[in-house]
């Protein structure tokens, strides 16, 4: 067991440490797809769409575009690969919309609502993802994700591993750095906390980007906690 020393509250990066992003907007794409008869490589337009995500953040970074939602940027994205993929013309806008919002519906991992609610027993929990707003709130309804706080990237426009977002976490939380714990699936994002002072927690997803992921199989850095799941880390942080 870690001993807890003074943490107070855990963030949880979201896409892929919490929920399952990729098998979710696989299912729901393929649903979609069948439902109006359009046969597509729908694991590749996913892991198309997906590869988009930090090349598109980068382009806020670098001021090419003015602060931009994860839902714009996931629906700018869309639009491109809806037309590289020959589909865009089958499509209404409402459609198009609804397929967008997939991103809002993500299941969780078998273990994460488990795992949530021995945790939720003794710490604060919060998101800290670079989901916006309206994302979070209808993921954690729709999934049953019981947060004490969403945080999103969107509240100090800036995207993680971007520093600005570490340290607005553990503003609005009212907590000193050592007293809030990150915990992701994401050796950059954890990386990025513990040079903020946060404390870390690592949790293999190896499912994440689906069979042939070569990457955040491991720990890569001395992180305070590294877990096989969330029941994993309940137990080591000494939760019932």
């Amino acid at each position: 067991m870690v001993e807890p020393d003074g943490i107070k509250a855990l963030a949880f990066d979201v896409f892929g440490t919490v929920v399952d992003w990729r098998g979710s907007i696989l299912r729901e794409l393929e649903v979609f797809g069948a439902g109006r008869g359009i046969a597509a490589d729908w694991a590749s337009f996913v892991d198309e769409w997906r590869a988009a995500y930090k090349p598109m953040m980068d382009r806020v970074r670098r001021g090419e575009l003015p602060w931009t939602d994860l839902d714009r940027l996931h629906a700018m994205t869309l639009d491109r690969l809806l037309g590289e993929f020959g589909i865009r013309g089958d499509l209404s806008a409402a459609e198009v919309g609804q397929l967008n919002t997939a991103w809002h519906r993500l299941a969780p991992w078998p273990d994460a609502l488990p795992g949530l609610g021995r945790l939720k027993r003794r710490y604060v929990l919060s998101t800290l993802s670079n989901g916006n707003m309206a994302l979070l709130v209808n993921m954690a309804k729709h999934a049953g994700l019981p947060w004490d706080c969403i945080l999103s990237a969107e509240l100090c426009r800036h995207y993680k591993p971007d520093p600005e977002v570490y340290r607005m976490a553990c503003t609005l939380l009212g907590v000193a750095p050592h007293e809030l714990m990150l915990v992701a699936a994401h050796n950059e994002d954890l990386a990025a906390a513990r040079a903020e002072g946060l404390r870390t927690a690592f949790v293999a997803r190896p499912a994440e980007y689906g069979p042939r992921q070569n990457r955040d199989l491991a720990a890569e850095h001395e992180f305070d906690v590294v877990a096989r799941d969330f029941g994993d880390l309940a137990d080591q942080l000494g939760c019932p």
